[in-house]
């Protein structure tokens, strides 16, 4: 199934309000803004690669990463939320090392933590 580019945040006044306005949590990995959007039923994703994790390729790929682990995610995800994932260098090294696997504990790591998630998908 092709994701629905709708679930995206796209505009750059959508990712200033979730910056601005939203909570924060961090790992070593990410960083991950939330806010509450009641307008939205699903959880829409915003995803922040800069150069500092490295070329083209790399950016992508984890890029490709974090929403295939966002998609897998979004199951247990309490709906309404604007969500923005910031990625930090050592994200391409776990990349790199784990795959899908790394990057989606990661990821969850930080919906467990910011209370996105019901505790029963936990």
């Amino acid at each position: 199934m092709k994701p629905n580019r709708r679930g995206r945040l796209s505009r750059s006044a959508e990712f200033e309000r979730v910056y601005r306005q939203g909570r924060s949590s961090a790992n070593r990995h990410l960083v991950l803004y939330t806010f509450p959007n009641p307008a939205v039923q699903r959880p829409r994703l915003g995803l922040s690669v800069s150069r500092k994790v490295g070329g083209a390729v790399e950016r992508n790929r984890v890029k490709r990463l974090l929403r295939e682990a966002f998609d897998q995610a979004q199951e247990g995800l309490s709906g309404g939320h604007d969500l923005v994932v910031v990625a930090r260098p050592e994200v391409k090294d776990l990349a790199e090392r784990e795959g899908l696997a790394g990057v989606d504990a990661a990821l969850s790591e930080l919906l467990d933590k910011s209370g996105l998630r019901s505790s029963a998908s936990a």
